[in-house]
């Protein structure tokens, strides 16, 4: 089973750089596909890029939390969101996201939608754009 890489992704970068099967892609356009996303047929479940985020956004496809509980400060990020993000990633290069949103403490959210989201990104057909 893959790992997903759910909308607590803020495209930080260093997961592509640890991926031994090079199957995560950065979403383009940033727009459409704010995440980063994981070939679910090329994906070995190694684990290597869970420890690499640094927004712990990563999870075996089996254990995306349907209740993730924000401890505060954490972004979202998501199509339809309108908030703005601004950082830089693992390599130093700056990351501007306006679709985002900051969690508050205690606040519960879905993440299991995302695991469709990162299957449909990798479906053949309109709106194709993993490579």
């Amino acid at each position: 089973m893959a790992h997903v890489i759910t909308s607590l992704c803020m495209r930080d970068s260093g997961c592509v750089e640890v991926c031994p099967v090079e199957c995560i892609t950065p979403g383009k356009p940033v727009e459409e596909y704010p995440l980063y996303y994981i070939d679910p047929d090329t994906c070995i479940d190694c684990g290597a890029c869970v420890p690499e985020c640094p927004f712990a956004a990563i999870f075996p496809e089996d254990e995306v939390p349907s209740a993730y509980v924000a401890k505060g400060g954490e972004f979202l990020n998501r199509v339809g969101f309108t908030g703005h993000y601004e950082a830089e990633n693992h390599n130093g290069e700056p990351v501007v996201l306006d679709t985002a949103k900051e969690l508050a403490a205690g606040e519960k959210v879905d993440l299991t939608p995302d695991i469709a989201a990162n299957a449909a990104f990798y479906q053949k057909g309109p709106g194709y754009s993993a490579k």
